[in-house]
């Protein structure tokens, strides 16, 4: 598996997952207490899933900090198994890394490894997998507005994960 670009490169690889940790955090909305997403998925803090959630419970700032950053890193091994090229800093730069792996988080890597934007990137066209960004704005046949303000629009804090890929480029 290609190195962590997270983890790799000091300060600029510290400087890089907090980009990401913001980034991400800012579009999924920290909230404290488990709920069921747009898909019925129990969820917490800033989009974390999974099986160690406690319904009911209130979780603080910092294990929020904690699970969000644990699980950037964990979504971003998982696609640089599938995608070893998303290592590669001269055919993909650090925003459009930032947004191809926030987009893989939100979708879930198992998704994210079999779409048509990873087979993109492999083939090294990141200008298409950019652009397929905007066709990640369904869940169950339904068009999300957040969705399409996250892959699309961008609002006033953050571009969208599509305007950022592509400025990387």
């Amino acid at each position: 598996m290609a190195k962590s670009r997270y983890l790799a490169g000091g300060a600029a690889g510290a400087a890089l997952l907090a980009a990401a940790t913001a980034y991400t955090s800012h579009w999924e909305g920290r909230r404290y207490v488990a709920y069921r997403d747009v898909g019925g998925v129990l969820t917490v803090c800033d989009g974390h899933t999974g099986p160690d959630i406690i319904p009911g419970k209130r979780y603080t700032d910092a294990e929020c900090d904690a699970l969000t950053q644990k699980d950037i890193l964990a979504h971003e091994g998982r696609m640089l198994s599938c995608a070893p090229e998303l290592a590669d800093e001269r055919l993909v730069p650090d925003d459009t890394y930032v947004a191809i792996n926030d987009w893989a988080f939100n979708v879930g890597t198992g998704a994210a490894c079999k779409s048509t934007l990873i087979r993109k990137v492999k083939a090294g066209d990141v200008r298409g997998a950019c652009m397929e960004l905007s066709k990640w704005v369904y869940v169950k046949g339904r068009v999300i507005k957040g969705l399409m303000v996250r892959r699309v629009k961008g609002d006033a804090v953050n571009l969208s994960e599509r305007a950022l890929c592509l400025r990387g480029l």
